[in-house]
């Protein structure tokens, strides 16, 4: 059995442990990072062409700092590397007035001096002609927002790791972290791996590694969709922008528009989905009448001009926590986690890689992190 030494070991090279692998390579921390798929991999939480990027965050006014911090992340790394991680379109918060979208929206905003833009019912159905809107609903316009690119964010940060001398295991399972009083040793079977600290970003997987922690992972499966009339643009990106869209009934819609070589991507917010399950043994087939019925018939009802059944649909997992806020920090002397994303983890990832590289070094986060510290629990 080979055995290496570092400064830090980095486990799951999705969004937020990819991200923490280029910011601690960064400050020139020795640091290795293992993986068990390849990296941008389909099989965990980060796969796919894109997530939503939003700034006026409605699940706290403590993430908008976050958002921001990885846009300005995401900017520098284009610059050097020529490539686009985040395409600002704005974004619509849609619901009624008291509803968690548009009332969340409007405090993150507030709290965080982001701005944004309320829109009225008229406003909002003039705009955009494309939804079939209830009496009641009302938008907040967030110029900042839009998509960021998922897989290519993943690999650019690995790579951008790699280049300032970060060491990358792909294809290699943990089988266990074991805490030892002087470090930590991370054990695969071709290598273990001994170091002072680890940092977990393992997804669904998370709570596997590091047993206690309140994680349920959810099935989620990513749907796509063409307009019944190819020839029109109203469904491009450009006009037909990011979107989350609450219901009277507590379910909603939420997705974006096409933009260059991919589909009109929409997903259904509330529906019962398998969970609690062991993410080795996600269910990778899909179900026409489970996994697409009730979506179909919000596409049908909400946006007429859109062909309601998917044209491609691949699963995907969400991992929550109890109150839908990540579980960010550190756990003891050795152990930095993140995890928790609760279905809105991607747009923050950068942002949450700085912080857990701080976090490691015991620097001064740069933004408030309390209401992430998986102490909490």
């Amino acid at each position: 059995m080979e055995s290496v030494r570092t400064d830090v070991v980095v486990v799951g090279l999705g969004a937020f442990g990819s991200a923490a692998l280029w910011r601690l390579a960064q400050r020139g921390v020795k640091v290795v990072g293992i993986e068990r798929q390849a990296i941008g991999h389909p099989f965990g939480s980060s796969h796919g062409s894109t997530r939503l990027f939003r700034v006026a965050c409605m699940e706290h006014p403590g993430l908008t700092p976050i958002a921001q911090e990885s846009l300005r992340l995401w900017t520098e790394l284009g610059e050097r590397t020529g490539e686009v991680y985040v395409r600002q379109t704005g974004s619509l918060n849609v619901g009624g007035p008291d509803s968690h979208p548009v009332a969340g929206a409007r405090k993150a905003a507030a709290e965080a001096g982001a701005q944004t833009t309320d829109l009225s019912h008229d406003e909002l159905a003039r705009r955009f002609p494309q939804y079939h809107l209830s009496a009641h609903d009302v938008a907040v316009w967030d110029p900042g927002a839009g998509i960021c690119y998922a897989e290519p964010t993943v690999r650019a940060q690995v790579a951008e790791a790699e280049r300032l001398g970060a060491t990358v295991f792909p294809h290699t399972m943990v089988t266990a972290i074991d805490l030892q009083p002087n470090g930590v040793t991370v054990r695969t079977p071709t290598i273990d791996i001994q170091a002072d600290q680890v940092v977990v970003c393992a997804g669904a997987w998370l709570g596997k590694l590091v047993p206690g922690l309140p994680l349920s992972p959810r099935r989620t499966p990513l749907f796509w969709f063409r307009p019944k009339d190819p020839a029109s643009d109203a469904f491009r990106l450009t006009n037909f922008p990011s979107f989350i869209w609450e219901f009277p009934d507590g379910r909603g819609l939420w997705g974006h528009g096409s933009d260059e070589d991919f589909l009109v991507k929409v997903g259904l917010d509330g529906a019962e989905r398998a969970r609690d399950f062991d993410p080795d043994e996600l269910d990778r087939y899909i179900h026409p009448r489970e996994d697409i019925g009730e979506l179909a018939a919000a596409v049908a009802a909400s946006f007429p001009d859109l062909d309601p059944e998917p044209v491609k649909v691949i699963p995907c997992m969400v991992t929550d926590s109890p109150d839908g806020q990540f579980l960010v920090g550190r756990r003891d002397e050795r152990l930095v986690i993140a995890g928790g994303d609760s279905g809105h983890g991607f747009k923050h990832c950068a942002g949450v890689g700085e912080l857990l590289a701080e976090l490691t070094t015991k620097e001064t986060p740069y933004t408030d992190v309390s209401f992430i510290d998986p102490l909490r629990y």
